[in-house]
């Protein structure tokens, strides 16, 4: 893959300034808010990744952690009034694991485990009036089995619970469950895995119409694959593709993958593979499988990692690495000209169970509507934050307006703590300076800012929680906008 060393050039710059422009942005209004961070014998892998979802008809709900026994939905306007809080009360055993709104109700996926049994139920909140509906149990399973899964479609009007069936701890088959948003079940599905031998992941996609995506990186960890299953008939439409195999003579898997579906019934998945020897980072690899008519299949040009890059990576961070390491897919953000911004993250522990969790600089791999690699941009970041809080303030938050990518972190930038915006061209790669947004977020051991609630009104107007000194133990949910 060969890119304009002009750009790169211009890239390896921003990366070694890091210098906050001008703060463009006001703080417009801020309210009081309640909030007890997450308890979880896993805290790197959060389940509920957003919880506050901007609304069609104006305004925003939150997913609110009131206390160890009780959550709380809440609908607020623009201006941060609130219209209404329903409280959700959580007992031992019980665990928020999903959160989703479509245009008429929000609605919570509560996971329990009671003796030898778990669990799935869900609740639905009435945006207009904030009444709740009855607890509707959606699946159950021995406690002894695997965790009790659940998805949403993109516009939060389908939902896919299921449980996993296992042999000798392989995963043989997945008994699943399709629901509308009223919580009436469409369909009993079982999706068999027989064939796949001894070693894959999967995960399960619904689209907003119903139809399931079961999505596999199989064949020992070398083909990418989606499988469609309709509601209304018996017949599995399958795409798959190698993406692994021998490689000058070296053996080459999938390290990570991604997968995101849209509401158009097409699916974009991106791969990370490395050698399998080494652990030595090869190539990303993207592929769109369409499933509208008779479906397409359309496999990119892959991107190397090769030693220029390594180098790229070194120079914009200012390190001296031997090689890539700790690096995982994140996000595929696509603009409505079908532009694909694939962003992978450096991640890692410094080790041990109590150790503080760092993310540290941002790949950006650009693909044209023909899903052709055109560019790629490395953002250096330095970001830590103690065990007890795991990912929830660091790293990035983003979105896509028209043809820019906007990104979001809590960063120390020239003795500045504060949530720095920046904006990237997804045409041409383009990084803009990172712009203060004037919070002043406090940079202690107490949590000083929760990406959880960080989101989107529109391309002007972000909403975002965070603690504005170090003399103050409340956090406060701000209304940002952008000049």
């Amino acid at each position: 893959m060969r890119f304009s060393s002009a750009l790169t050039t211009g890239i390896l710059v921003l990366g070694l300034l890091q210098a906050p422009a001008v703060v463009l942005a006001q703080k417009v209004k801020s309210a009081p808010f309640s909030y007890v961070p997450e308890q979880s014998d896993d805290r790197y892998n959060q389940r509920v990744l957003r919880k506050t979802l901007p609304l069609s008809t104006g305004g925003f709900v939150i997913l609110a952690h009131k206390s160890a026994t009780e959550y709380a939905v809440e609908r607020y306007t623009t201006d941060l009034k609130r219209t209404w809080s329903t409280a959700l009360p959580i007992s031992a055993g019980q665990a928020v694991d999903a959160f989703a709104a479509s245009g008429s109700q929000a609605t919570v996926v509560i996971h329990q485990t009671s003796g030898a049994a778990q669990n799935l139920s869900a609740l639905t909140f009435d945006l207009a009036t904030g009444q709740k509906g009855p607890l509707k149990k959606l699946l159950d399973a021995n406690a002894r089995d695997r965790r009790l899964g659940v998805t949403f479609s993109p516009d939060g009007t389908k939902l896919v619970a299921w449980r996993y069936l296992t042999r000798d701890v392989q995963i043989r088959a997945i008994n699943a469950a399709v629901y509308d948003e009223k919580l009436t079940k469409l369909k009993d599905r079982t999706y068999d895995f027989h064939d796949q031998g001894g070693f894959f992941s999967t995960t399960i996609h619904v689209g907003n119409d119903g139809t399931q995506y079961v999505t596999l990186v199989a064949y020992e960890m070398k083909k990418l694959s989606v499988r469609r299953y309709l509601n209304t008939s018996p017949e599995i439409k399958v795409m798959s593709v190698a993406v692994g195999g021998t490689f000058g003579g070296k053996a080459v898997n999938v390290f990570d993958s991604r997968f995101m579906l849209q509401g158009n019934n097409t699916l974009y998945a991106a791969a990370i593979c490395n050698e399998r020897e080494t652990g030595l980072y090869h190539s990303l690899k993207l592929v769109k499988f369409d499933f509208n008519g008779d479906g397409d299949l359309k496999f990119a040009p892959e991107v190397k990692f090769t030693p220029e890059y390594l180098a790229d990576v070194n120079k914009a961070s200012n390190t001296s690495a031997k090689r890539l390491e700790d690096i995982y897919l994140t996000d595929l953000l696509l603009t409505d000209e079908k532009q694909l911004v694939v962003v992978a993250e450096k991640k890692f522990e410094e080790g041990g169970d109590d150790s503080p969790g760092h993310t540290r600089e941002l790949h950006l791999f650009g693909y044209n509507e023909y899903q052709a690699p055109t560019w790629h941009s490395i953002i250096a970041k330095d970001q830590v934050a103690p065990a007890a809080e795991g990912f929830s303030s660091i790293g990035y938050r983003a979105a896509v307006f028209g043809e820019d990518v906007q990104l979001v972190t809590w960063e120390k930038i020239k003795n500045k703590s504060d949530l720095y915006l920046r904006q990237v061209n997804a045409q041409t790669g383009v990084v803009q300076e990172p712009e203060a947004l004037g919070l002043n977020v406090a940079a202690d051991q107490n949590p000083s800012y929760v990406k959880d609630f960080t989101a989107w009104l529109d391309s002007k107007t972000l909403i975002g929680v965070s603690r504005p000194n170090k003399k103050s133990a409340a956090l406060m949910l701000n209304k940002i906008v952008v000049k």
